[in-house]
């Protein structure tokens, strides 16, 4: 007699639920006063963005120095890393011309009846001179504990330009750095895994620290950002699919669609970075290219949070406090946009680009503050848009270069986060069971 079996409920399915289900239980919290539900709200979202962040320093450091080790296995290398910069420029360009045609069609600063004394200087400010200086750390040390990704990355890329240099020399270094990389990337999935419990966290403290009233101060800007972000996942990106690629823009989705969800909830590209390479090889990419772009994606591709949204916030910002933006201003944001979007870095949230942006403008960083209170809201949207454009790359590189599988690409379909993680626990279960037969052969 077949043993009955419980049918398992698909990962996009968990997502949707503990969103439901997070709306359902931030709003009973606000509005009921409950307050050990609202703490335990914000401790499951706290809990969960910080264990993706407890790996985001290690995961950085060696997904790059062992992505720059091999380009050493792919042909044509160097044009491959130009390709795929030069096209990480153009969809940013893009995407900033659509967030500055957005924000001057709909003046989202107007009537919000926000002021300039309702905002405040923001803990954390960037500028030119702290981003190219604070590229190079003083100690090796610092940036992993104070979380300094760019540095980081620095770091990454001298090590693994120093080992690609080494040849031969540097081999036991870099079976050590993708061993950890591997331990670092399966660990990341256990975290993964818990993402719809997650999700019920992060919306539910959404809703019971912002509410609704305070959203809808913000209705035009937050439209906007949606919107464009909108505008550049489904309709940039699946154009440059059709007429750059010569690809079909649905099994691009079908394939990358599991990134995508898990990035507009976990907030981070850099904690999604796992299954957005996992899918961009599923999708036809070669490894050993996919291994490349995906993580350098991961810390400077970033459309949604250093195109779309500081245009957008440049001229929120600019109309709160009545300043007169130019011709001039709007080339210094795209230019902005498109040379410094390292400074966000992969991490949750833009403060550093947007304060960079300001700065650059010399617009008052005290609007910064006006836009704290409604940022998580905004970044679920921006980094989904990020992740898929840093999968977007490589598969329009690939296929431009003639190296993508057509035939992996066109079968892209299903579920494919939750077929990995099946295939994680089966690999688990067939090394337990050679361990198991191991013993009494042995004996």
């Amino acid at each position: 007699m077949a043993k009955s079996r419980i049918p398992k409920i698909p990962f996009w399915a968990q997502i949707v639920a503990g969103l439901v289900l997070g709306v359902l239980f931030g709003w009973l919290a606000r509005s009921q006063d409950i307050g050990w539900l609202q703490q335990t709200l914000t401790q499951v979202g706290g809990i969960f963005i910080q264990l993706l962040k407890l790996a985001v320093a290690p995961l950085v450091f060696f997904a790059i120095l062992v992505s720059i080790s091999n380009l050493r296995k792919v042909n044509n290398a160097a044009r491959l890393a130009a390709q795929t910069l030069i096209w990480f420029m153009i969809t940013s360009l893009i995407a900033v011309v659509i967030g500055l045609a957005i924000g001057l069609l709909t003046n989202p600063g107007a009537g919000t009846g926000l002021t300039p004394k309702d905002g405040k200087l923001p803990e954390h400010q960037g500028s030119w001179i702290d981003f190219l200086t604070g590229i190079v750390p003083s100690d090796v040390i610092t940036p992993f504990t104070e979380l300094n990704v760019l540095q980081i990355v620095f770091m990454a890329a001298v090590a693994g330009i120093a080992a690609l240099k080494l040849g031969p020399k540097a081999q036991p270094i870099l079976t050590l750095s993708e061993s950890v990389l591997e331990l670092l990337q399966k660990a990341l999935w256990w975290v993964i895994r818990l993402a719809p419990i997650g999700t019920a966290g992060l919306i539910g403290r959404a809703i019971v620290d912002y509410g609704w009233d305070l959203i809808g101060k913000y209705a035009t800007f937050t439209a906007d950002i949606y919107i464009g972000c909108a505008l550049v996942l489904f309709g940039v990106y699946p154009l440059l699919l059709a007429t750059v690629a010569k690809l079909n823009p649905l099994q691009f989705f079908k394939g990358a669609w599991p990134a995508i969800q898990l990035a507009f909830v976990s907030r981070s590209s850099v904690g999604t970075m796992p299954v957005t390479q996992r899918v961009t090889e599923r999708l036809g990419v070669p490894k050993e290219y996919a291994s490349f772009s995906v993580p350098f994606g991961a810390t400077t591709k970033m459309d949604g949070c250093a195109a779309i949204y500081p245009a957008l916030s440049a001229i929120f910002i600019a109309q709160i406090f009545d300043v007169q933006l130019g011709i001039r201003d709007y080339l210094l944001i795209a230019f902005v946009s498109v040379i410094g979007s390292a400074a966000t870095a992969g991490l949750t949230g833009a403060t550093v680009m947007l304060t960079l942006t300001l700065s650059t403008l010399g617009l008052p960083l005290e609007g910064v503050g006006l836009l704290m209170a409604i940022d998580p809201i905004l970044d679920m949207v921006r980094t989904a848009t990020n992740v898929a454009g840093q999968s977007l790359i490589p598969v329009i590189v690939a296929a431009r270069e003639k190296i993508l599988d057509h035939t992996a690409y066109d079968s892209a379909s299903g579920s494919p986060i939750d077929e990995l993680v099946d295939a994680d626990a089966d690999a688990d279960a067939d090394a337990d069971a050679d361990q198991k037969v191991a013993v009494p052969a042995a004996a």
